[in-house]
């Protein structure tokens, strides 16, 4: 299990649910935040704050939604693009700031 952030967060970006993750797993793309299922620790801190109720469980996901659980894991697992390899789990989301660029599906949404 980890979380998700949905298609609510697209364009909005508040940012509050990375003041609250303790391992640093929210990464910022060009106009959506994404949650790296390889760092999130399940704790749930991001969900209660998120203004915009974007953030949820993956076994929890419905609707609109369910494209972004995929989406949310190829965010990482994929190039993106303009780049050459995958992010992967680069161990934390400060350290390597924002990305700058989405995944196909929010890019044309």
């Amino acid at each position: 299990m980890t979380y998700v952030i949905g298609p609510t967060c697209i364009d909005v970006m508040d940012r509050s649910c990375t003041e609250e993750c303790p391992v640093d797993c929210i990464y910022e793309g060009e106009r959506k935040l994404y949650i790296n299922p390889a760092e999130c620790i399940d704790c749930g801190a991001c969900q209660p704050v998120c203004p915009e109720e974007a953030i949820s469980l993956d076994r929890l996901v419905t609707g609109d939604g369910r494209a972004h659980l995929a989406d949310n894991a190829r965010f990482f697992s994929e190039p993106l693009p303009g780049r050459d390899a995958p992010l992967g789990a680069p161990g934390g989301a400060m350290e390597i700031g924002p990305i700058g660029v989405d995944t196909e599906l929010v890019a044309g949404h």
